[in-house]
């Protein structure tokens, strides 16, 4: 699985050996955009004109596009896992949030 990029939201790619064509999702939103090329240069074309149409609709309907991400998290995690992100993030020199920022950064660029 691969992505594309566009206007700040990011579409999951899958291959369709079944139908013979790529087929791509929006990621990170709730509504369901998807679309389909038989080749990776159309498909880059199918993905820029779902997201289009995508925020063409939302302003149609008068309503807002869903964001992929605002950018603030909240997490719950054990307190034992919270001190040992304190303790790394204090002895790398780094605040929590920069510490946890550069581990889910890693974390979600590694898929």
């Amino acid at each position: 699985m691969s992505t594309m990029n566009y206007k700040g939201y990011a579409a999951r790619i899958e291959y369709s050996d079944e139908d013979a064509c790529f087929i791509g999702h929006i990621a990170g939103i709730t509504d369901v955009v998807g679309f389909h090329a038989d080749n990776v240069n159309e498909l880059r074309k199918a993905f820029e004109e779902a997201v289009e149409d995508y925020l063409a609709t939302c302003a149609k309907l008068g309503r807002a596009a869903h964001k992929p991400a605002s950018g603030r998290l909240m997490l719950r995690v054990p307190p034992e896992v919270h001190s040992a992100a304190l303790v790394a993030a204090q002895v790398s020199g780094q605040s929590l949030n920069q510490w946890a920022t550069q581990a889910i950064r890693q974390a979600a660029l590694a898929n």
